[in-house]
């Protein structure tokens, strides 16, 4: 019972190797490797942080066959992967480019990190430096309230 469910698990396991259907195995094993390692870095729009090669989605199988037509076409890999951008947007990279606007947005984290650190560190500079307040005094009369509010 125990090897079948460890047999159950590694097949589960090897699922999204088989997303690629035999059918679209390109003939020529040297372009096939070429497709297989544009589409390693090609996103899955329906399984968001899944490269198309390993996604069952019917838009995951359809940008597959496109990456395999432009490689038969004879494009480059910088050029099938622009095409595939120019298509569908820089969304569907997996490793988006650090370069023109998305620079902002690599640099946002680190910065508001950075900024944040800084703040927190003025504040605890201010509040080091910052006298204690006076402890309030009460009057006779206050005095005089307050014993006999205990004594009750």
């Amino acid at each position: 019972m125990r090897r079948l469910a460890i047999l159950l698990c590694l097949l589960l396991m090897a699922t999204p190797g088989l997303a690629v259907q035999p059918d679209e195995v390109l003939d020529d094993p040297a372009l096939e490797a070429r497709a297989r390692e544009i589409s390693e870095g090609l996103r899955c729009l329906v399984c968001r942080n899944e490269s198309i090669d390993e996604s069952n989605a019917d838009l995951a199988r359809d940008l597959r066959l496109l990456v395999r037509e432009r490689v038969l076409a004879g494009d480059s890999n910088d050029e099938v992967v622009a095409y595939i951008v120019d298509r569908y947007g820089e969304y569907v990279l997996l490793k988006p480019r650090t370069d023109g606007a998305n620079l902002v947005l690599w640099l946002a984290g680190p910065l508001m990190l950075i900024v944040a650190g800084g703040a927190g560190l003025v504040f605890l500079r201010r509040r080091a430096r910052a006298a204690e307040p006076a402890a309030a005094t009460l009057t006779d009369a206050e005095q005089a309230r307050l014993r006999e509010i205990l004594d009750d």
